[in-house]
């Protein structure tokens, strides 16, 4: 190519010489463009542009403008600084951080490159407000209980009266009280209700219920008068000579018995218990110089019902333990008395003075 358009750039050489002078009278520019061939208009009579020679030298010459144009096309300008006022200003970078990634080119069978294009980071969806949560359904009522109800208790440990001395009574008709009622409910008591009840084959709580209270009533009689108060639990000692004469609380160690004596004749008469071999109860003939009707021991803490003062701290009083536990315990010195009708009536009888003798 390049040396073809040499050769062509040489005969342009020459047939410019030719069209300058014209071998048809004319200047260059002018017939062969403006009225000839090239012109698009038909040649001007009498001339001679048409002939053979003037035909091959148009010819040559429209084939080395070809070439020029073909060698500037093909191998690029020869001043590059002239080219290069041509050449369109480069695009300016674009930034990318915001600029998305180019799609892939296709290739020849349609698909998309091989190479896969990146994820776009999908934008995140806002997040819609927290509903309230839904109101709490009413709780449902409860199921009323299938169990049979538990009778009602009447009498427990701590219980004390009449029904509790006629509880005792009954029990002791058939066994399961070994002493005298004394109208109080305690630990002695509870031990025979729960006997009572294990042997009839309930449970042993030890409490006087409504059941247990009908099925005992159910296997005994009615107590008499004197089997719901009996004068006591042990017969009366013989009395010392100095409880024959005056007011005396004539009371014996050996029967372990309080007899209320006028004049030697026997008023009253009940169960006693005394003062353990580190504390016992002082013997001896003594006066009573105080009465305390809701008194309390300082010393000890401990109520002292009906109290009737002898000597210092000792006195005759109720004790809710001796009704209880029986003579399984002992008192710090004093005489106990179990039966708290009878101390009570005992308290509003003796006088501050009256004599107390205590013997074996």
């Amino acid at each position: 190519m390049a040396g073809m358009a040499r050769r062509n750039m040489g005969n342009v050489g020459m047939e410019s010489d030719a069209y300058g002078n014209g071998g048809d009278g004319h200047p260059y520019g002018n017939a062969p463009y403006s009225n000839g061939t090239y012109g698009g208009a038909p040649s001007v009579r009498g001339h001679r542009h048409g002939s053979p020679r003037g035909r091959r030298t148009a010819t040559a010459t429209a084939a080395g403008v070809l070439a020029i144009a073909a060698l500037a096309a093909g191998c690029g300008p020869q001043d590059p600084a002239a080219d290069a006022l041509k050449q369109p200003t480069a695009p300016a970078p674009a930034t990318t951080a915001t600029t998305a990634p180019a799609a892939p080119s296709p290739t020849e069978d349609g698909k998309a490159d091989a190479t896969p294009a990146p994820t776009p980071t999908p934008t995140p969806t806002p997040t819609e407000p927290p509903t309230a949560p839904p109101s709490a359904s009413p709780t449902p009522a409860p199921r009323p209980s299938t169990a049979s109800p538990r009778p009602e208790v009447l009498m427990r440990t701590g219980s004390e009266g009449p029904r509790v001395r006629e509880l005792q009574a009954r029990l002791r008709q058939i066994g399961h009280f070994g002493r005298n009622p004394t109208g109080y409910y305690g630990t002695v008591t509870a031990e025979a209700v729960r006997s009572f009840q294990v042997k009839r084959g309930t449970e042993g709580t030890g409490e006087t219920d409504a059941a247990t209270w009908q099925k005992l009533r159910a296997m005994t009689r009615t107590p008499t008068a004197d089997e719901l108060n009996p004068p006591t639990e042990r017969p009366v000692a013989k009395p010392d000579e100095r409880c024959l004469t005056g007011r005396v609380l004539c009371i014996s160690k050996k029967s372990r018995t309080l007899a209320w004596m006028i004049d030697g004749r026997v008023v009253s008469a009940m169960d006693v218990r005394f003062g353990s071999e580190y504390t016992p109860t002082r013997e001896g003939e003594f006066k009573v110089f105080w009465k305390s009707r809701d008194h309390v021991s300082t010393l000890y803490d401990t109520p002292m019902p009906y109290a009737l003062f002898f000597s210092g701290g000792q006195a005759v009083h109720y004790s809710a333990d001796f009704a209880a536990n029986g003579y399984g315990g002992a008192s710090h010195g004093c005489v106990n008395v179990r039966d708290r009708k009878k101390v009570a009536a005992l308290f509003g009888q003796v006088k501050n003075g009256d004599k107390v003798v205590i013997y074996w």
